[in-house]
């Protein structure tokens, strides 16, 4: 029988026994999404890492505030405020913090990043054979088959001790960005007739900067601004709280007690996903699309217009959704955004495009208006801007290939996965996480094959 065939046949019983009744859910009070009725996380754990602050509870009611990010309890305003004003790069001496919970001093800063540098280096019969000569359309799956394949180099691949872990962590923080280099450059020679440009690690850049070597070279050279602004972007996307979903996914491949790299590959599923990932690429085609359909980008009413048009599915892709706009956790405002807004407009004014940067900053400006008439006065929740809206024009200014925008997230992301990891096998009150599920199909007899 042909495979279209068969599977044409299936689809409607495999649809009809996934089918739920909606009601069943309230019936059973079963928190979709592990989140509350009134859109709060369900709390399932604890942490000492980051922490994600949108809102207050008083008397039952979610009370909008402004958003603020913590990194082992210090404001992530303050730890980038802090690396910029001192003209240095962070991203090393956030990782420090994330895994110790203290900030390094000098010398403890340029031992780790030393050391840092010397694993970033892969070994060359991995490259060829991992990256190379197996073909792949995405790099997220070639990241994901490659950290799979460094389990076979790792000689205590299994050993879940803590200092195990910690080497295993700063060897997967440290390769990251070379993997995901070489898969990009692999990707675009393979389906796009690119030149094939693998270049060795250089221990002395910063992660921002030997990034931005290995994908593009020094010819021409990158700017200070640029690796300045995508070494913030690592700094931003390094932790996000116990909860997110591509985290919160390590944490429970972790507890287990499966090793680091098919959790890490776990968490690297789920990022990929376009619910969690990816945000940024949508909020940059449907500015593409707003670019290309609104004559005047200062006309607040053309521009007002265009996305109630966006709102009521007759404009852009059709979804209906703003993409960039609305969080989870975060209400009046998402703090990444805040601070990448601002380098953001010194990178457009470099580049020559603060028309466009200005665009965004209306759509921004007015997009809680239009929804507020688009949903009625009364029902419109708070709204901000989230950091995906201006991350993708960020990757833009900087000349990086779409295909590396949730890949860029993973390489900083990593950095917090493993800290959740290390957290989750090693404090004392430790369980493997196992929900519930109500199983609501009801009770069948079984009927002997002849009779069916």
């Amino acid at each position: 029988m042909e495979e279209n065939n068969i599977i044409s046949k299936l689809e409607v019983p495999v649809r009809k026994s996934c089918d739920i009744d909606n009601t069943l859910f309230e019936k059973w009070d079963v928190k979709r999404g592990l989140r509350n009725a009134d859109g709060t996380g369900v709390l399932v754990g604890l942490t000492n890492i980051g922490d994600v602050v949108g809102y207050r509870k008083e008397d039952g009611k979610v009370i909008p505030i402004p958003g603020k990010l913590f990194y082992r309890g210090i404001d992530l305003e303050d730890i980038t405020a802090g690396f910029q004003g001192e003209d240095r790069h962070g991203f090393d001496e956030t990782v420090f913090l994330l895994l110790t919970g203290y900030l390094p001093s000098i010398a403890e800063l340029q031992e780790f990043s030393a050391y840092m540098g010397t694993l970033r280096a892969l070994p060359d019969d991995f490259t060829k054979d991992m990256i190379l000569s197996m073909k792949g359309k995405d790099v997220l799956n070639i990241l994901a088959r490659s950290v799979l394949g460094l389990y076979i180099l790792d000689e205590k691949p299994d050993d879940i001790s803590l200092s195990n872990m910690i080497r295993q962590s700063l060897n997967l923080i440290a390769k990251f960005p070379t993997i995901v280099a070489y898969s990009y450059q692999a990707l675009r020679h393979l389906y796009k007739g690119k030149t094939l440009s693998i270049r060795h690690p250089d221990p002395e850049l910063t992660t921002a900067q030997n990034f931005l070597y290995l994908i593009k070279g020094t010819n021409p050279p990158f700017t200070k601004l640029e690796a300045d602004l995508l070494d913030l972007m690592l700094v931003l996307h390094a932790e996000h709280g116990g909860g997110n979903n591509s985290t919160f996914t390590m944490r429970v491949t972790s507890s287990s007690e499966t090793d680091i790299y098919s959790s890490v590959t776990s968490a690297i599923g789920s990022l990929k996903g376009p619910l969690h990932g990816g945000a940024n690429v949508r909020v940059l085609e449907m500015m593409e699309n707003i670019k290309a359909n609104v004559k005047d980008w200062k006309d607040e009413e053309e521009v007002k217009n265009y996305l109630l048009k966006i709102l009521n599915k007759q404009a852009n892709d059709f979804s209906g959704k703003i993409y960039g706009v609305g969080h989870a956790v975060y209400t009046i405002s998402d703090p990444r955004a805040i601070i990448l807004k601002s380098k953001a407009r010194e990178l457009a004014i470099e580049k020559g495009r603060l028309d466009e940067f200005e665009l965004y900053t209306l759509v921004e400006r007015v997009t809680p208006e239009v929804f507020r008439v688009f949903k009625g006065e009364k029902s419109a929740k708070t709204l901000c801007i989230n950091v995906d809206f201006y991350s993708g024009f960020v990757y833009s200014c900087l000349s990086i290939s779409r295909e590396l925008y949730t890949p860029l997230f993973a390489i900083a992301r990593v950095s917090g996965w493993c800290t959740h990891r290390i957290e989750e096998l090693t404090f004392s009150a430790k369980r493997i996480i196992r929900p519930a599920f109500k199983n609501v199909y009801g009770r069948k007899d079984y009927i002997s094959l002849k009779s069916r």
